[in-house]
């Protein structure tokens, strides 16, 4: 269970970093988390608990920071990991699922194979804002077959709506910072 104590502790070493990548953004940087031993496995203990006894047979992390976060959960969890990845990244046979960004349309794809219909999946990421990523990476799951409900991160943006946008999925969200005005 994330504690005010906790939270505030990861808030503490998530770096601020105004106007990158551009102009009238603060870019929230959860490299500080991966620097500091003990805020990374926070973070991981965290998801771990939270989602050990759920029947999560997989986890899916969204290229690139998702296989941070992602991974380690996964490998603490005793389950696999699937990436989900840009195009023409992952090796095999793909399908891909393409969504709208801000200034255009971008697309993820993940292994034909990488999951089956018995499959419940737990999608991770290091940052919700618009919603837009994680919504493609639930297409992609429930295209496969798997059941998916759950999506985590570290970080979540709740003014920007994503919360709500995954909400219409029926997708639970769990984020262990948030930062209001954002």
């Amino acid at each position: 269970m994330m504690t005010d104590q906790d939270s505030n502790f990861l808030k503490s070493v998530i770096r601020d970093v105004p106007n990158y990548p551009i102009e009238g953004i603060m870019f929230r940087d959860i490299t500080g988390i991966l620097d500091d031993a003990k805020a990374f496995h926070l973070c991981i203990e965290t998801l771990k608990q939270r989602y050990q006894n759920q029947g999560i047979s997989k986890v899916v992390g969204t290229e690139a920071r998702g296989f941070l976060f992602g991974a380690p959960l996964a490998l603490a969890l005793g389950v696999g990991f699937v990436p989900v990845r840009k195009p023409g990244k992952l090796p095999r046979a793909t399908i891909s699922q393409t969504y709208e960004l801000e200034y255009g349309q971008d697309t993820l794809e993940i292994h034909q194979d990488a999951l089956i219909t018995s499959d419940k999946v737990l999608m991770v990421d290091d940052l919700l804002a618009t919603g837009g990523t994680i919504e493609a990476t639930t297409k992609l799951v429930r295209a496969l077959g798997a059941t998916v409900h759950d999506a985590a991160f570290v970080i979540g943006l709740p003014d920007i709506k994503g919360h709500e946008r995954l909400q219409k999925l029926d997708v639970n969200v769990y984020t262990m910072v948030d930062y209001l005005g954002d």
